[in-house]
């Protein structure tokens, strides 16, 4: 059985309750974010439009460690993913742990 960290499991929740966008296009067109995770392996263009998307909304971003997001997500190339739920956001924020890079 995989070890799975607290912010993952809040993250599976999230997808679980529909209260996320994954990919560039699908996070611009929610009204409201309270968090952005970006990949590790995702481009410095990608880190850079994300890094705006969270200036524009005032929500973190955090960065993959160990982990890329499409593992996370179960999603094929994953490299962005929104967050629409304070609660939800705020327990991935509160279970980072070494999992996660707070970048803003």
């Amino acid at each position: 059985m995989e070890n799975k960290s607290k912010a993952n499991t809040f993250i599976g929740f999230a997808i679980r309750a529909r209260k996320f966008r994954v990919g560039m296009n699908a996070v611009q067109t929610l009204k409201s974010i309270n968090l952005l995770i970006v990949c590790k392996s995702a481009s410095e263009n990608t880190q850079n439009e994300a890094l705006k998307v969270a200036n524009k909304y005032h929500c973190p971003l955090v960065v993959t460690v160990k982990e890329n997001l499409e593992d996370i997500t179960h999603r094929e190339n994953a490299k962005v993913m929104a967050v629409a739920d304070k609660a939800l956001a705020k327990a991935i924020l509160e279970n980072i742990e070494n999992d996660f890079i707070v970048k803003n």
